[in-house]
């Protein structure tokens, strides 16, 4: 099943009702049993030659992932060498075969590309069937970027194995876009990055928050080299006595990262934290 979830959302306004509504709808053949069980990873990358150096490589991470059963795998921003892409279904053709024989969903990473004459930061969504089912913009443009690139103005939620949301870089900074996609009914937030080594700890803080803030899980993704700091992390969390605590896990190598997750547990969690906010002016 897939699906791409457009839904306006008046920040400050959905409801419990709402939310109630959204969990019930997503939790699939799992809603019998109270638990919602998914496979989720990133790929952190490294330098490579060319394109086609760096898609084959990557190529046999993601043959390793869709072995391992993962579900969804998430790859960074700007991983590749020429990251001016025209053609996600070609660039990316050896993907979409991958996605299509291990039924699984892939995020390339976040890339440039011109769109009715203008350049936008893009993160296309391969499903499980092998097609590009959908486009996030980067809505934030970094730094030099506001000279290059249009914002994109939506923040979309996909609809796959799992609910998700996706938040490329800069945008993790801004609150309002993890809190926007949660409430159009993400389960998990995946974030296509492109990090410096000096700015690991604080990038490392905000995926913690947004996580915190949102009751939801995040996988970040890193490129890993001489500019760039890795440490890919995925961030969950535990319950110890009703203190919510982040679980984090960070990867050490160029290589895949993956883990389970009983997306219903931060469900129940969210839900309560969205009960208790109040309405203020």
């Amino acid at each position: 099943m897939t699906s791409l979830v457009d839904d306006s959302v008046n920040r400050g306004s959905i409801t419990l009702l709402d939310l109630n509504a959204r969990a019930q709808h997503n939790s699939y053949n799992d809603r019998e049993k109270g638990s919602y069980m998914v496979k989720l990873g990133v790929i952190q990358t490294r330098s490579y030659l060319s394109n086609q150096h760096g898609i084959k490589e990557v190529s046999k991470l993601l043959i390793g992932a869709g072995k391992a059963n993962t579900d969804i795998v998430c790859l960074p921003e700007q991983w590749l060498t020429e990251n001016r892409i025209d053609d996600f279904d070609t660039e990316f053709s050896i993907f979409k075969k991958i996605a299509k024989e291990y039924q699984m969903t892939i995020i390339p990473g976040a890339f440039y590309q011109k769109k009715a004459r203008k350049w936008h930061i893009s993160a296309p969504v391969i499903d499980d069937s092998g097609e590009v089912v959908g486009i996030q913009d980067k809505i934030h443009p970094f730094s030099y970027e506001r000279d290059l690139v249009t914002p994109g103005r939506k923040a979309m939620v996909f609809h796959t194995k799992c609910r998700f949301g996706i938040i490329i870089c800069y945008d993790m900074v801004f609150s309002d876009v993890a809190e926007t996609l949660v409430k159009k009914g993400a389960d998990v937030l995946f974030s296509p990055s492109r990090i410096v080594k000096r700015g690991i700890q604080p990038w490392h803080l905000y995926v913690q928050v947004r996580s915190l803030e949102n009751r939801v899980p995040i996988l970040a993704a890193n490129v890993q080299n001489h500019r760039f700091g890795g440490k890919s992390i995925i961030v969950s969390l535990a319950d110890d006595h009703g203190v919510m605590l982040p679980q984090i896990q960070t990867a050490k190598k160029p290589s895949i990262k993956s883990s389970m997750f009983d997306l219903s547990k931060h469900r129940k969690s969210r839900l309560t934290r969205y009960h208790d906010h109040k309405r203020f002016h």
